[in-house]
């Protein structure tokens, strides 16, 4: 199967097309929520845009304040880093988002977009934000505070028209698809996986084609990880090394998984995945591993459930400002179905060996991974029953579907 479009690279490259003069398309496009969002935000900007489907016809480069606020519904993405896009063209405006959204850190953003010379209002650190920028940034060297591929893209989408030389330092290997993207729309950057340097320049209009999204594939990678007699093969997946901690840490587990027809897609590199079951040991996941794979945190806390032994997974306190408290959150849905978890600061200590029904309904507080995550859960010990199957439309709309044929496609 082939599943959703990459969400990532889907949110940067509209942005990025909306920023260019000219027509992009974008297609193999996310779906989900969140994606739409960073659509109809860049209307409200000023890009042209013709919605096919899963392809995406943009015309940018006559961004303009907007005349509404901008909502950025459940996407941290969005809201980060069109707040940076904003800041270095000159364009004021406001964002705000759900109730998740408004819980989750913006200060990490605002701080480098203040010293850029924009001025960033937030409510005590959240939304509703309000950004007026500048034209034309000075550009210079940007230290970030911590690892984060939001921080760091919204950074350079502020300096897209940067005078000079603009340098980001402090990164560890966050993933990279604003600064391929930037490649692939026409720019001179260079990056390393800890300093990127984009030198001025302009965009030129590019078609990009999404890989499908690692992330997602990585819910049936797991499932059949765990799932006596399962055979899984998903095509043209996104293996960029930045996002591939989540294969790293199967295989780590003794997962059988194979890559094959490895090429290059628009600047991204893609391959089919296969995975067969086999048992599962328990193994330790904490520092670059957990920066390349905290989207997958919940699906390997899954795993490790499955697994022989005790795994310990450190440095992964960032999951609790996500969508949920996801620490929290998986550790409670794990002991309502029989694992023995022991919740850290920055982790968990999960004791595997099997996992059983629930004789609850789970919840999944609205947040799209924990729902597919407990899908996973399922695969191998039956039904379980959840609260909110909706949530799932933010990042995988298809999901229920795919996951349904994958499973008939085992019997």
């Amino acid at each position: 199967m082939r599943v959703a479009g990459d969400k990532s690279i889907s949110h940067r490259a509209l942005m990025l097309a909306a920023a260019t003069a000219g027509t992009s398309q974008i297609s193999q496009s996310n779906r989900g929520e969140d994606v739409l969002a960073t659509r109809d935000a860049i209307v409200a900007l000023g890009a042209e845009v013709e919605d096919r489907g899963e392809t995406v016809v943009v015309t940018g480069g006559k961004l303009h304040d907007p005349h509404g606020m901008i909502d950025a519904r459940n996407s941290g993405t969005t809201a980060r880093l069109l707040m940076g896009l904003c800041a270095g063209r000159g364009i004021t405006a406001r964002f705000d988002g759900d109730a998740s959204l408004r819980r989750r850190p913006m200060e990490r953003v605002a701080r480098p977009l203040r010293a850029l010379g924009a001025e960033i209002a937030t409510n005590a650190g959240r939304l509703p934000a309000s950004v007026v920028g500048i034209r034309s940034p000075n550009g210079g060297e940007f230290a970030l505070e911590i690892a984060s591929a939001q921080v760091k893209s919204a950074i350079l989408l502020a300096n897209l028209d940067a005078r000079t030389t603009v340098r980001v330092t402090g990164d560890r290997h966050s993933r990279d698809h604003t600064e391929r993207l930037l490649r692939r729309f026409g720019r001179e950057i260079r990056f390393d996986g800890e300093t990127i340097e984009l030198e001025p320049g302009t965009l030129a209009p590019r078609d990009v084609r999404v890989p499908a999204d690692l992330s997602g594939a990585a819910f049936f990678l797991a499932a059949a990880a765990i799932t006596p007699g399962s055979d899984v093969l998903l095509r043209e997946v996104g293996v960029n090394p930045t996002r591939t901690g989540v294969i790293d840490a199967l295989r780590a587990m003794g997962a059988d998984i194979d890559l094959s027809n490895e090429r290059d897609l628009d600047g991204e590199p893609v391959a089919d995945i296969r995975v067969r079951y086999r048992p599962l040991h328990s193994t330790t996941l904490d520092g670059d591993i957990i920066v390349r794979a905290i989207d997958e945190i919940t699906i390997l806390a899954v795993t490790a459930a499955h697994a022989t032994g005790t795994t310990y997974i450190r440095d992964a306190a960032d999951l609790r400002g996500k969508e949920s408290d996801r620490l929290t959150t998986i550790t409670e849905t794990l002991r309502a179905c029989g694992v023995a978890v022991t919740e850290q600061s920055d982790g968990l200590d999960i004791t595997g060996g099997g996992a059983h029904a629930p004789e609850r309904t789970l919840l999944t507080h609205a947040d799209h991974r924990i729902a597919m995550a407990i899908a996973v859960l399922a695969a191998p010990t039956g039904p379980h029953e959840i609260d909110d199957e909706g949530c799932i439309a933010v990042s995988f709309p298809d999901f229920a579907p795919l996951w349904s044929g994958a499973q008939l496609s085992a019997r």
